[in-house]
């Protein structure tokens, strides 16, 4: 089961050394159970400080004005690094490996730059959107606009996506070769996303890559991160 498997949290590692920008400590805008992990993880990868900023979305937190003066799509994550706002969790990933080159999320070389943006791109435009559309048919929509009928095509839309990434992904311990990038946090995400969903991933490649993943220390901080802060929210 996904929660169990998957979500469990680590003991935190003791000694970490943080980086902190000229600019001070950035902003990150964020919600339990949503994209903001992406965000979070990638800043726990990187040892960055940053503050997060909890937004309960379930409460509407994310129509308030002051947020929506952020974000006037009402959604999370969002970046704050003085006069930058940035929204779109891939945005955010990229711009945190860029900000943070010796984290090795985002390479430097062109090719394999452009190589891990290719998966960040793909991660968000086809492996997610069938998840988000399951969802949205589920319970995002107002009731009126839900089609359920549509979940099936969904379904197997993912498993089209899930198959292209299974194949690029061959023996490989990540997505872009033997060093970790921004592409494995917004695909391991997503595939995470899909077995919370009961969508299968139907390989046990996939599986594999994916407990990999998600028994990065730096993903158990953000996930600690969240859960501390959405109790004090």
């Amino acid at each position: 089961d996904f929660d169990h498997r998957y979500l469990r949290r680590r003991k935190r590692p003791a000694g970490r050394a943080k980086h902190v920008t000229d600019g001070g400590v950035l902003k990150l805008y964020a919600c339990a159970n949503s994209r903001s992990l992406r965000a979070a993880w990638a800043f726990e990868e990187a040892g960055a400080d940053y503050e997060y900023v909890p937004v309960d979305l379930f409460k509407g937190e994310g129509r308030t004005p002051q947020f929506l003066a952020l974000n006037p799509a009402g959604k999370v994550p969002v970046l704050v690094d003085g006069d930058l706002t940035l929204t779109e969790s891939a945005a955010i990933v990229a711009y945190i490996g860029d900000k943070f080159p010796a984290s090795g999320l985002l390479p430097s070389a062109s090719a394999a730059r452009a190589d891990c943006l290719r998966w960040m791109f793909y991660a968000t435009t086809e492996l997610e959107q069938p998840l988000w559309s399951i969802a949205k048919h589920r319970f995002a929509l107002p009731k009126e606009k839900r089609i359920a009928g549509m979940e099936d095509t969904a379904r197997w839309e993912f498993a089209a996506a899930a198959r292209v990434l299974n194949g690029a992904l061959g023996k490989r311990t990540f997505i872009c070769g033997d060093a970790f990038t921004g592409a494995d946090i917004l695909l391991g995400h997503t595939l995470a996303w899909a077995c919370s969903a009961k969508v299968a991933l139907e390989s046990p490649a996939l599986t594999a890559y994916l407990e990999r993943l998600y028994a990065r220390p730096a993903l158990t901080r953000a996930r600690d991160r969240e859960a501390r802060k959405s109790l004090t929210a």
